[in-house]
């Protein structure tokens, strides 16, 4: 679900990718639902493809957004995004302890919440449970594949009575004669 939701820089809130057009991509609005073309000089980045910086690994986005529902029991957050810096970060250390205080500024956090905020006003909430199913089901295709064609795949076997070709070398390549008699233009 978070594949198709896009932050454009530039333009406040979400948008939905809705369809493509020719250089261009035709997105609606989360917060009033008006469609409008993001154009290649707009910077359009999925959610899906966002990650939080941790000390150890990156934490995607979905999870980091499947954490805050859980703490705020699917509601709006309790926090106001425009809260000082150090309450911010102590959110983002209830929500994900062992976050990158380095690398992860109270804007980003910012944006979090409020994209957060703004995900649920839009009622779209599954932040994983999809991708999750996504990947299993290829997996389990992937394995059925794999299994189908070991059972398919039966060894070539070259025919007996089927004459092979003989390869010309040059001893015995036929030899091409010019003609001497000058061609008629006209």
């Amino acid at each position: 679900m978070l594949k198709e939701i896009l932050s454009i820089t530039g333009k406040p809130g979400l948008y939905k990718h809705v369809s493509n057009g020719k250089n261009m991509l035709i997105v609606e609005s989360l917060i009033d639902g008006k469609r409008i073309p993001a154009y290649t000089k707009d910077k359009a980045v999925s959610l899906g493809d966002i990650a939080i910086f941790t000390e150890n690994e990156e934490i995607p986005l979905g999870q980091v957004l499947e954490n805050i529902k859980t703490k705020e029991n699917g509601v709006k957050c309790s926090i106001d995004s425009k809260a000082d810096n150090e309450q911010l970060r102590k959110f983002m250390a209830e929500i994900l302890p062992e976050y990158d205080r380095d690398r992860v500024y109270p804007s980003d956090i910012r944006k979090i919440i409020n994209w957060y905020n703004l995900l649920i006003e839009a009622n779209l909430v599954d932040f994983l449970e999809k991708e999750q199913a996504e990947e299993e089901v290829k997996t389990e295709k992937e394995i059925d594949l794999k299994e189908k064609t070991k059972k398919e795949v039966k060894p070539a076997t070259v025919a007996k009575d089927v004459k092979q070709p003989k390869q010309q070398t040059k001893a015995n390549k036929p030899a091409t004669q010019r003609s001497t008699n000058s061609r008629k233009m006209g």
